[in-house]
C-alpha cells in the first residue's frame, strides 16, 4: 500500500469548496476512501456523491476546525471507520482583508483560529493515531504566504509564518518516527473560490494577486506527496521563485508587494464590508475554481517578469555585500 493511493483513508479539511474540493475529486479517482470535512454540511453530502460516482468510498464529517473537540470528534470517526488513518490534509482556511486598525480585533482572532491554531489542531488530533499505528502523512496546504507577505491580509501572514515554525518545529520532533511524514505545500496563489468567501473591509472588489493557478496544481502536489513524501513542495512555477526573491531582498519585496496591492486598490471597484465566511459558512460559489485566471494572463506575464527581476537584483546585491565583506576581512 507505501506506493498507491487506492484504499487510502485520507482527512480533508476544507473539502466543501476551492482546492479541499479539488484535492478530493482528483483522489477519488485514484480510489482513496476519503473523509470530507468542512461547516457546509450540505455541501459536502454532494461532493461525497461526486466522488463515489467516481468509484470510490466517501464519508462525511461535519466539521469546525477552529473547535478542538470538532477536530477530535473527526480524527475518532475516520479512524472508526476504517480501523486507520493514512493520510490528514490540512487545508480549511480563511482570509480577512483591510487595514490593519479598521478589521475588526474578532475577524483577525478568527483567521487565527482557522488558519493557525486550526491546523495544529489536526496535528494534534491525528498524531495519536500515527504513531500508534507508526505510520502516516500529515500534509498541510500553507501557500507561498508562508514566505511572502499579504499587505492588508495581516492576520492572514501572521497563521501562514507561523504554520511554518510551527511544522518545522513538529518535524524536528518526529525525526524518532521515519515513517511519519509532515508535508509543507508552498503553492503559488490558487483561482479558487475563497477570494470571494473573504471577510472583506478593504471597501473594494478582491481578486487574487497574480500569477493564479488552478488548483488542480494543489491536488497533484497532495498525490506526489502520498506517493512520495518530502519535507516542502512549491507547486506553481512563481511559488519558488518568490521565496528566492523574498530570501534575497527581503525589503524590497515587501515593499513591491505593498505598492502592488496599493495600485490595486486604487484603482478596484467598490463594495461593502462583509465578514465573508469567517464567522458562518457560506452557500455560494463551492465550486472547485474562483473563475479568475483568464483575466490575468497579461498580468501574470508582467509580475513574472518582475519577479525575476527582483530576484536578479537582490543576487546582485547578496554578492556585491559578499564581495564587500571579503575585501573588508582581508
Amino acid at each position: 500500500m507505501e506506493n498507491t493511493i487506492t484504499g487510502k483513508v485520507i482527512v480533508i479539511t476544507g473539502a466543501s469548496s476551492g482546492a479541499g474540493r479539488t484535492i478530493a475529486l482528483h483522489l477519488a479517482q485514484d480510489g482513496a476512501f476519503l473523509v470530507l470535512a468542512s461547516r457546509n454540511e450540505a455541501v459536502l453530502k454532494e461532493l461525497a456523491m461526486e466522488c463515489r460516482d467516481l468509484g470510490t468510498k466517501a464519508l462525511v464529517v461535519p466539521t469546525d476546525v477552529t473547535d478542538h473537540a470538532s477536530v477530535w470528534q473527526l480524527a475518532r470517526t475516520a479512524y472508526e471507520w476504517k480501523g486507520r488513518i493514512d493520510v490528514w490534509a490540512n487545508n480549511a482556511g480563511v482570509l480577512a482583508a483591510g487595514t490593519f486598525e479598521k478589521m475588526p480585533w474578532e475577524n483577525h482572532q478568527r483567521v487565527i483560529a482557522t488558519n493557525l491554531l486550526g491546523y495544529m489542531s489536526g496535528a494534534h488530533a491525528v498524531l495519536p493515531y500515527f504513531k500508534y499505528q507508526r505510520r502516516g502523512i500529515l500534509i498541510n496546504n500553507i501557500s507561498i504566504g508562508g514566505f511572502l507577505p499579504v499587505p492588508f491580509g495581516g492576520a492572514y501572514s501572521a497563521s501562514k509564518f507561523a504554520l511554518r515554525g510551527f511544522f518545522e518545529a513538529l518535524k524536528a520532533e518526529l525525526t524518532d518516527w521515519p515513517h511519519i511524514h509532515v508535508v509543507d505545500l508552498f503553492s503559488a496563489f490558487l483561482d479558487t473560490p475563497g477570494i470571494h468567501h473573504a471577510s472583506n473591509y478593504t471597501g473594494k472588489v478582491l481578486k487574487p494577486a497574480p500569477p493564479v493557478y488552478d488548483p488542480m496544481i494543489m491536488a497533484q502536489a497532495v498525490r506526489a506527496s502520498i506517493l512520495h513524501p518530502k519535507s516542502t513542495r512549491y507547486p506553481g512555477a512563481a511559488s519558488l521563485l518568490f521565496k528566492i526573491g523574498h530570501a534575497i531582498a527581503p525589503e524590497l519585496t515587501t515593499k513591491f508587494a505593498g505598492l502592488l496591492m496599493k495600485m490595486y486598490l486604487r484603482k478596484a471597484e467598490s463594495a461593502s464590508s462583509t465578514d465573508g465566511n469567517l464567522f458562518n459558512t457560506v452557500n455560494f460559489a463551492m465550486s472547485t475554481n474562483g473563475n479568475t485566471r483568464p483575466h490575468l494572463k497579461r498580468a501574470v506575464k508582467r509580475l513574472l517578469k518582475t519577479g525575476a527581476l527582483l530576484a536578479g537584483a537582490g543576487f546582485a546585491v547578496y554578492l556585491m555585500a559578499g564581495r564587500k565583506t571579503s575585501r573588508h576581512v582581508r
